[in-house]
């Protein structure tokens, strides 16, 4: 194994609800200072990044927008290179506002339909409403098809249910833009300028994180944290390339498997 960059997931892996995952602040600055490149990788679709470099900030993580991939600009990127101007937004309102500056919001009949979380505003009517763009034409653009999330009250679903429902029910496959999209990762190693098998994705889901990274020739590295779950791991067809007890063994990885560019 010849690592020259790191791919890190946030939510599960830095921290838990408002709890920094111990060690971690201290992996940000090991990082910096050896200047190993890395990006920060979300899925999270209900902040966007400057609003998540703060949050972040303020729990004592010293990362820099700059350093922070998101499946939301990630979207924004796919939609431009589709052509596609006219879209019917579920997102949340302040993540809206990221799209409404290059985009148009098209209730009557949008060229796609974009998807990301809403909390609890999901409901028969929203999804009837949907239904209907998709089979008068539109194409559904989900931010990502996550399963589950952990939260400091424990597990929760996640859109990925909607997503599949949506595809059910009109015959219609979603494009996925986040993680474990290949497009997602391809746009993350371009943004490290590094070749898929220079690079170790360390996260907490092992399908979406791991699983990802290791279908594109990346090393697959599973931390024991957010929403880590010994037995789901151990009925996975994926296997990790490591697994660490948490993000604060990472300096420990580099140290041994690490080779500066």
């Amino acid at each position: 194994m010849r690592i020259r960059g790191f791919l890190i997931d946030i939510n599960g892996v830095l921290y838990v609800g408002s709890q920094v995952i111990p060690g971690a602040a201290q992996v940000v600055e090991y990082l910096q200072v050896q200047k190993i490149p890395h990006r920060f990788v979300t899925n999270n679709t209900t902040t966007p990044v400057w609003q998540l470099a703060q949050k972040l900030q303020s729990l004592g993580l010293a990362i820099p927008e700059s350093v922070i991939f998101s499946t939301i600009t990630a979207t924004k990127g796919y939609l431009k290179m589709q052509g596609i101007q006219r879209i019917y937004p579920v997102l949340r309102r302040e993540v809206q506002a990221e799209f409404a500056a290059e985009f148009e919001f098209d209730a009557d009949k949008p060229q796609a339909v974009v998807i990301g979380d809403i909390g609890e505003a999901w409901d028969y009517q929203l999804m009837n409403q949907l239904f209907h763009y998709v089979i008068q034409g539109a194409r559904i653009v989900a931010l990502h098809k996550g399963k589950y999330w952990q939260t400091e009250e424990g597990l929760k679903i996640d859109i990925g249910a909607f997503v599949a429902g949506l595809e059910y029910v009109t015959g219609e496959e979603a494009v996925v833009i986040g993680k474990p999209s290949p497009e997602f990762f391809k746009m993350a190693l371009r943004s490290l300028n590094l070749e898929a098998n220079e690079v170790a994705m360390v996260g907490d889901d092992i399908e979406s994180d791991v699983g990802g990274a290791k279908q594109l020739g990346m090393y697959g590295i599973l931390v024991r944290t957010g929403k880590y779950r010994e037995e789901i791991a151990y009925q996975s067809a994926v296997l990790p390339d490591m697994i660490l007890d948490s993000i604060a063994a990472l300096p420990e990885v580099w140290e041994k498997y690490g080779v500066r560019s």
